[in-house]
């Protein structure tokens, strides 16, 4: 019995024993971590964790911290950040490329391989920083705000977060050629909105609004530094330099500098205050200081800030301006702040910044001789302005004639009276105006019936609203069976539609957040399928409007043709492909249908069309638009092969498959022939599938089919976006000779003839390094046999320059 009691001892003291290392171990472990950690030192395959708690990777003096910020008022969204970590509002100063929050239980990881990566929950890959040349060491949080990846090899940056700026720089942070900055969509929301800073190859900075594409270059720019000089070249910028200090200054390439904003003397000691210079999501480009020792809560101070007056400042005769149309933008400290004139109201109440419509109507059908006094009246502002759209113009006049022509003109919403001038505008009203400087009249049309209100009855309702309450109430009171009867109806049609419910039917991946449409609803949201946008192998897109909260919502509906073979597979593919995906270049799909023989698709509605119709109409594309758009198809591309969870090839890409939205950005669309491929999948021909023109060598012969048949048909498309012209119309390069057009590239790039390729377009030939690196990526990327074609993350980095492009070789060398 002793002996049984003393083995029992023995086993417990060993226990502890064990214990007591065990603990020692994990403290030295979480010791090392912290200590890592207070040196700014990130270790390879250390995670964060997107929640309230959540961890942070601190730079050394802990003034930045790097992970997920919860984003204000929403529980479940988060953004992967940069802030500053010691002031009371945590301010953001730099967000991961992906740019959509996400939800909570998403993660960031740091991987030898690929650098930082970003998954959601399902551990999709929402974002990483892909393209670095070697395997990481470790991460380094910097306290200059810098968040780096060093190499293992020698130790070098693979990657830093101030070569990839969002809306904010920071002291210590170069802007070079080609830099953007780029505004938040509003104070709170990060994504992408209307304003940029661009540092240009010629040495200029810029502030443009984006609005509709022209072929003027200085279209939309409200803000120029004007620090470029053809006639002298080493006069011109060279780079935009946040110094030490705080002094924001552009570099010649003669050495001498040309300052922005405050003189030095102005500045506040950098030893005690932080400073950045933000876009902010209003346009204005500011600098801030903030005290790094403060008390109580104080806030940023604004330094200075371009341009002065943003109102006056953007002159262009296209697009809305700063404030939404029909609404009037005011200077306040530098800020616009915008209103709606009496009469109109907000289109969206939560959106200050956004479009303001008309409380009433006017028609030509109802005036009759002599009664427009009778029906419209004025709003009369005094000093203010909407400079642009005039449809007519009549001098000289008085202020009575101008109203009166106003009146008698069933088209005139406005006329603005100046300088014994009258000038008249049709809806909707566009950069509108008010300043102490401008010397105007406005009238401003509204119907009689719908005269804005004064002031507000004292005594509850008006007798009218309380003639229509007695109505109402009296036919409620007054038909209690026919409520009796319709509630019958309700409950046998919630019964039937829950029975339906219960029918097996399609479901896609889990991973897919789709809305299942009724068909009513399509039918409904369409106009019973009224306005036909296109039409394709599997069915026909329309457009369509779906209620949402206060507002309606563009969609393009797909419906596909029944009578076809492939519509169930077709259905199905294009459900599952883009269902799980999640990228900027790609089109949403919002849902779908699946109701007995009908099928259809509802994507977000894209309003300027096929990036077919956009380059292959009658006027030639703005050069530098054209170039962004091929280099967002790569990157949706990109995306496609390499950063889903498993890879999709597209199959069939082309100009009539990539949609423009509304600030003209690319998005990648149809995904009906899509091939989804599970690693280390070989296919063979069984049927080519594509676009003629478009299609790669690989498909008319009996060998595996990979990603790089995208990567031939987006080489096709590239030169197309380049050149303006189709690949598969003939093109006549001599006396009776015609080629197609990547014949004619190549014969081009041979003979160092380019110029003949963009013909007048003066944009691309002063850019023309930039114009050859685009031609012998598409090239490249048309390479007969597949495996000299670059993948399409090379042929992105190649286009952007990031790395170097090679001279290529003749694209199709076994041809006679």
């Amino acid at each position: 019995m002793l002996y049984i009691f003393m083995k029992a001892n023995q086993s417990l003291a060993m226990s502890a024993y064990a214990s007591f290392h065990f603990i020692i171990f994990i403290f030295l472990i979480i010791s090392f971590c912290a200590l890592a950690q207070s040196n700014g030192i990130v270790p390879v395959q250390s995670i964060l964790t997107a929640n309230e708690e959540s961890s942070q990777w601190l730079s050394p003096s802990g003034d930045f911290a790097f992970g997920f910020k919860q984003l204000q008022d929403k529980e479940d969204q988060f953004l992967l950040s940069i802030w500053y970590n010691k002031i009371p509002d945590k301010t953001v100063v730099w967000y991961a490329d992906s740019s959509n929050p996400v939800p909570r239980g998403s993660t960031v990881e740091l991987t030898a391989q690929t650098g930082l990566v970003l998954r959601n929950p399902q551990s999709t890959q929402l974002w990483s920083t892909n393209g670095i040349s070697s395997q990481t060491d470790h991460g380094f949080m910097n306290d200059t705000g810098n968040f780096i990846l060093k190499g293992r090899s020698d130790n070098s940056w693979l990657w830093e977060s101030f070569k990839f700026p969002t809306d904010t720089i920071l002291p210590l942070q170069e802007l070079v050629f080609g830099s953007v900055l780029n505004s938040r969509q509003s104070e709170t929301s990060f994504y992408e909105g209307r304003f940029f800073l661009r540092f240009l190859d010629n040495g200029n900075l810029l502030l443009t609004a984006r609005s509709l594409p022209s072929n003027t270059e200085d279209d939309n720019v409200y803000y120029n530094s004007m620090t470029s000089d053809p006639t002298n070249i080493s006069n011109s910028g060279y780079r935009l330099i946040f110094d030490s200090r705080g002094i924001i200054s552009i570099l010649k390439r003669n050495n001498q500098t040309q300052q922005l904003g405050s003189s030095t003397s102005n500045l506040p000691p950098a030893s005690e205050n932080y400073f950045r210079a933000t876009l902010d999501f209003d346009g204005v480009f500011t600098q801030y200081y903030h005290p790094r020792n403060f008390t109580g809560d104080q806030k940023w101070t604004v330094l200075w800030y371009e341009p002065d007056n943003i109102c006056d400042s953007i002159t262009t005769n296209r697009g809305r301006g700063v404030c939404g149309y029909n609404s009037i933008c005011i200077p306040v400290n530098g800020r616009p702040v915008c209103e709606c004139p009496d009469g109109y109201t907000f289109l969206d109440p939560d959106d200050k910044y956004g479009n303001c419509i008309p409380n009433s109507t006017q028609s030509c059908a109802e005036v009759k001789q002599g009664s427009a006094g009778d029906l419209y009246d004025f709003v009369v502002l005094n000093a203010t302005d909407w400079p642009f759209f005039d449809y007519d113009f009549q001098s000289p006049s008085t202020k009575e004639g101008c109203r009166q022509a106003c009146l008698q003109d069933c088209f005139c919403a406005v006329s603005i009276f100046r300088d014994n001038s009258c000038w008249k505008k049709k809806l909707p009203l566009s950069n509108g105006r008010t300043g102490p400087n401008l010397n105007t009249t406005a009238f401003l049309k509204f119907r009689r019936s719908d005269a804005p209100p004064v002031y507000p009855s004292p005594k509850g309702s008006r007798p009218k609203d309380r003639e229509t309450l007695i109505l109402v109430g009296s036919v409620i009171l007054g038909s209690s069976l026919f409520m009796n009867i319709l509630f019958t109806v309700v409950f046998c049609l919630c019964t039937y539609l829950i029975y339906k419910k219960k029918k097996p039917g399609f479901h896609p991946n889990s991973e897919a957040n789709l809305h299942c449409f009724t068909y009513k609803e399509l039918v409904v949201a369409t106009n019973g399928f009224s306005e036909e946008l296109g039409r394709g192998s599997f069915g026909i897109v329309y457009k369509g409007e779906l209620k949402q909260s206060s507002k309606n919502v563009g969609i393009a509906v797909k419906k596909l043709d029944r009578n076809s073979q492939d519509t169930e597979k077709e259905f199905r593919a294009e459900v599952n492909t883009i269902g799980q995906t999640n990228h900027k270049n790609l089109v949403r799909l919002l849902g779908f249908c699946d109701e007995g023989q009908n099928r259809l698709l509802v994507y977000e509605y894209m309003s300027n069309g096929t990036l077919a119709s956009f380059l292959f109409n009658s006027s030639r594309p703005n050069w530098k638009l054209r170039t962004q758009i091929a280099m967002e198809i790569a990157r949706g591309l990109v995306y496609l092969h390499e950063e889903c969870s498993t890879q999709i090839i597209h199959c069939d890409i082309k100009p009539q498959n990539i949609l423009l939205d509304e600030y003209y950005h690319a998005r990648i669309s149809d995904f009906g022939l899509a091939k989804l491929l599970v690693l280390n999948q070989s296919r063979t021909l069984t049927n080519i599938r594509g676009t003629k023109g478009y299609v790669a060598p690989e498909w008319f012969r009996n060998t595996q089919v990979t990603a790089k048949v995208d990567v031939y048909s987006f080489g096709v498309l590239l030169l197309e976006i380049i050149c303006c012209r189709r690949n598969v119309e003939d093109i006549e390069i001599g006396e009776g000779d015609f080629a197609i057009l990547t014949d004619l590239v190549w014969d081009c790039f041979q003979e160092r003839r380019l110029d003949t390729l963009v013909e007048n377009d003066l944009e691309a030939l002063n850019e023309k390094m930039m114009l050859e690196r685009f031609v012998m990526v598409g090239i490249w990327c048309i390479q007969e046999d597949s495996s000299i074609r670059p993948t399409m993350r090379k042929a992105s980095q190649m286009l952007e320059g990031v790395i170097e492009v090679m001279v290529p070789p003749c694209p199709s060398p076994f041809s006679s």
